[in-house]
């Protein structure tokens, strides 16, 4: 019978067991995890789950009943230390498991702030969900929090804490908002939604050192201000989890490197999800993505090829995020656009931004627009053209245009 062990109990592991199973797989499926407990989202964490709308249970990918009704073996609080691939054997801290194919879902790590009194109590970052327990905790009590970093997690906890009356002020290095994932008019409204809700931005200045002796008491800026604070939140991205796949010799380049049916350089390996850089028909070059799209369907990419069903990874990306009042929402990969086209009406805050390259559609994002966002991706999963002068036109019919290709 054969084995196959999932490395990583997040959103890509946890759909690889489970689409190994919906597609007829009646080999023994072991899915390992650090974090104990049942696998479960992390989206909701900086958002719903962290304002106390959801509970624990509501962020549960699955109860414990699914994964033993599914025969699968749930291995959770157990760190693999190390994986030996000419015996196709990983080690894990609770003894060996034997495996026929192997499947990295890794995920990422909070990147440290790397300055002086970064390890202080009340400096804390905001991927786990115990993590975002100590932050929901502190939330009831705490008047000024500083947040390092203008990214999504950033600034989706900087609107949750405003709702919750705290005052935030946040520390971005670049001089703009969102800068490594939108355009500058989507950043730019940002920018405003978030001043208008009375969070202090601090752009193109970073974090020379965290103050405090016993505790965090604040920061001080690369400007030398000084900027006190009961809880500072470090949200300056993460970096893969690739030690694994570099102490058993894997190729590893920010991520670690597979082809386009998602293998390592070795057969009986795959890696997806946040952990996995590969290539793709929308981008020039491989990328590494932090996405829950990405996670489920690299996951069913790979549960179809362990069934018989190989195909080359080509999913469309998306992304969303919520911040206040606004959805944003992202389709493609529009890094490195020379051109911007906006349609709707940005002071309203429903508006999409086109990003071109030349002539070529890389993607859009869309603000409270979700039939833009829709056709966006009709489009680029069809590969089909849309010129700048019809996304520039008010009165082309995008939605009906999409739905004809």
């Amino acid at each position: 019978m054969a084995t196959v062990v999932i490395a990583g109990a997040g959103q890509a592991g946890y759909q690889t067991a489970a689409g190994l199973r919906q597609d007829g797989f009646d080999g023994r499926v072991v899915l390992v995890g650090d974090e104990p407990g049942l696998p479960y989202q992390r989206p909701p964490l900086s958002k719903t789950y962290l304002s106390g709308h959801v509970t624990a249970d509501g962020v549960r990918l699955r109860g414990q009943e699914f994964f033993a009704d599914n025969g699968i073996e749930l291995v959770t609080g157990h760190r693999i230390t190390g994986i030996d691939r000419a015996a196709r054997r990983v080690r894990l801290d609770s003894g060996d498991v034997d495996y026929d194919h192997l499947v990295l879902a890794l995920g990422a790590c909070n990147r440290p702030l790397p300055v002086p009194g970064a390890d202080l109590p009340g400096v804390v970052g905001l991927r786990t969900v115990a993590e975002a327990d100590v932050l929901r905790d502190r939330l009831s009590s705490v008047r000024d929090v500083v947040v390092v970093g203008a990214g999504f997690i950033g600034l989706e906890f900087a609107s949750v804490a405003r709702d919750a009356g705290v005052a935030v002020t946040v520390v971005e290095a670049k001089p703009r908002v969102l800068s490594r994932v939108v355009s500058e008019p989507t950043s730019e409204f940002f920018a405003r939604l978030h001043s208008s809700r009375g969070v202090r931005l601090l752009l193109g200045t970073g974090v020379a050192r965290v103050l405090g002796e016993e505790r965090a008491t604040g920061v001080e800026t690369t400007d030398g201000s000084r900027i006190e604070a009961d809880l500072v939140v470090v949200a300056i991205g993460v970096r893969p989890n690739t030690e694994l796949a570099e102490q058993a010799g894997l190729a590893v380049d920010d991520g670690v490197v597979v082809d386009e049916h998602l293998r390592t350089c070795d057969p009986a390996i795959s890696a997806i999800g946040d952990c996995a850089r590969f290539p793709t028909p929308h981008a020039d070059a491989p990328v590494r993505l932090e996405s829950v799209q990405n996670a489920i369907d690299q996951a069913r990419c790979v549960s179809a090829s362990l069934t018989g069903n190989a195909r080359a990874y080509a999913a469309v990306p998306w992304f969303w995020s919520d911040q206040g009042s606004a959805k944003l929402q992202i389709a493609g990969l529009t890094t490195g656009h020379d051109r911007t086209i906006v349609r709707g009406d940005v002071d309203e805050g429903r508006f999409s931004v086109f990003c071109y390259r030349g002539k070529r559609l890389l993607g859009a994002e869309s603000v409270s627009r979700a039939a833009d966002h829709m056709a966006v991706r009709r489009l680029l999963t069809a590969e089909a053209p849309l010129d700048p002068e019809q996304a520039a036109d008010p009165s082309f019919d995008l939605k009906s245009y999409s739905r004809g290709r």
